[in-house]
């Protein structure tokens, strides 16, 4: 064998990694360097204004059957201790880079406890942090975020970007609350919030599946579009008529036995709504066919590669069309929250951006169900916390707390997120052959 074709031989140079097989692991330096701001931020904020005094946690209310005791900290040194335990996890998650792997999501996971944790003791100084109601309180804020983002899952697991989940939630949370406060029941006004979140999906099928309109330019004016027609429904009709058409009939909270009485966690997840034992059920039942039924292997089929879909007998648009649909009615039920959970009546622009955030989210969570959830309840409570911190007076500035769920949303999405690929079809449109 002549050293042209022998690789063992002197001559020969070593065969590329496509030529091996070998695979190249592409790691994202964007974690270890949030990690590291994050933890050098509050290493500052500890440094340029200290706090004496302790900060008490409770753990209970005081109607749980079960009562865990108030736990107590010293302030500087609990927060202390916690910047190290940042400090040392950054260092492992550069060690990974380096060694060119990637952060793990556990990692990631008690960072964020110790790093929120440390936070909240140096805020909540000279207090008590009420733990179990900003828990709780962040998974309800957390509802409409996740039905969002499930939406957002859904539909972009199919090709379609839904840019229009914001628009979904708004109308939604109308007509939940018009058949609501016509029926005096709260549960027809969440069927109808599903059927509203489903006709604004059905809208965008129309132009960004038949008639191959820029599917983000279409999200953006159904979300315009909605403002507009509620604004003006609420302005000439529900305002003058909010007696009959105005004041929506809410869920009231529903302890689920013994669950409920479980210490800590029992308040905190068996203590809700309706609406949010929906919200499991949805989390479980869309992550379950999306990943282990026909119809799921279908709708991930024609988001990856919706010509080979096609091949096999596959009706791409028609596929994209019932998941849009469905994904719409799902992202209506997180607008019911508004409207039967939250306020008992509608308000102009009530959602506030959410479904935006609730896009976020998907991104964030890779356009996996539980992640997206998981980065939802991230969103939730973020946004709890502002009112949490301002109720117990902490000294923590009011503007900063406004715009916080914002700052995490950021850091999440373009730090924390890494590297993630949407599905390869996502936005674009498909035209039979």
């Amino acid at each position: 064998m002549s050293a042209l074709t022998d690789p063992t031989s002197t001559g020969a140079s070593p065969a590329p990694a496509a030529t091996t097989g070998e695979v190249v692991t592409l790691v994202s330096r964007k974690t270890p360097v949030v990690l590291g701001v994050l933890t050098v931020g509050l290493a500052l904020i500890l440094l340029l204004q200290p706090e004496s005094g302790d900060t008490t946690l409770r753990l209970a209310r005081e109607t749980d059957i079960f009562q865990l005791p108030d736990l107590t900290l010293p302030t500087m040194p609990t927060a202390w201790a916690l910047t190290v335990v940042c400090a040392l996890l950054t260092g492992e998650s550069v060690r990974r880079y380096l060694a060119k792997k990637r952060t793990p999501m556990w990692l990631v996971s008690i960072f964020a406890v110790a790093w929120m944790t440390g936070f909240l003791v140096w805020a909540a100084v000279g207090e008590t942090l009420p733990v179990v109601g900003l828990l709780a309180g962040s998974l309800a804020l957390a509802v409409p975020l996740v039905f969002g983002a499930l939406g957002g899952v859904l539909g972009e697991r199919a090709g379609v970007v839904n840019i229009a989940i914001d628009g979904q939630l708004l109308f939604g949370a109308f007509a939940a609350a018009v058949v609501s406060s016509m029926t005096g029941s709260p549960w027809p006004g969440l069927l109808a919030a599903a059927v509203a979140g489903a006709l604004v999906a059905l809208v965008l099928g129309l132009f960004a599946i038949s008639y191959f309109v820029d599917q983000i330019i279409v999200g953006v004016v159904l979300n315009v579009l909605v403002i507009g027609i509620t604004s003006f429904m609420f302005s000439q009709v529900l305002a003058p008529n909010a007696a009959d058409l105005n004041t929506s009939a809410r869920f009231k909270v529903v302890p689920i036995p013994v669950l409920g009485d479980i210490p800590l966690i029992g308040p905190i997840l068996f203590r809700q709504t309706p609406v949010v034992y929906l919200l499991y059920i949805a989390v479980a039942v869309v992550t379950f066919a999306l990943y282990r039924t026909r119809w799921g292997l279908r709708v991930r089929a024609v988001g990856e590669h919706p010509m080979a879909a096609d091949t096999v007998g596959i009706k791409v648009n028609r596929t994209r069309y019932r998941t849009i649909l469905i994904a719409g009615a799902v992202a209506g039920l997180g607008g019911a929250f508004y409207t039967l959970v939250s306020v008992p009546q509608f308000n102009r622009e009530m959602t506030g951006g959410a479904g935006y955030i609730a896009l976020a989210a998907v991104i964030f969570g890779k356009w996996d169900p539980i992640r997206a959830t998981l980065a939802a309840l991230l969103f939730g409570f973020a946004s709890n916390l502002q009112g949490v911190l301002s109720v117990i007076g902490s000294n923590v500035p009011s503007q900063f707390m406004l715009m916080l769920p914002y700052v995490v949303t950021i850091f999440a999405v373009a730090g924390l997120v890494g590297r993630s690929r949407p599905p390869a079809a996502d936005g674009v449109p498909y035209r039979p052959q």
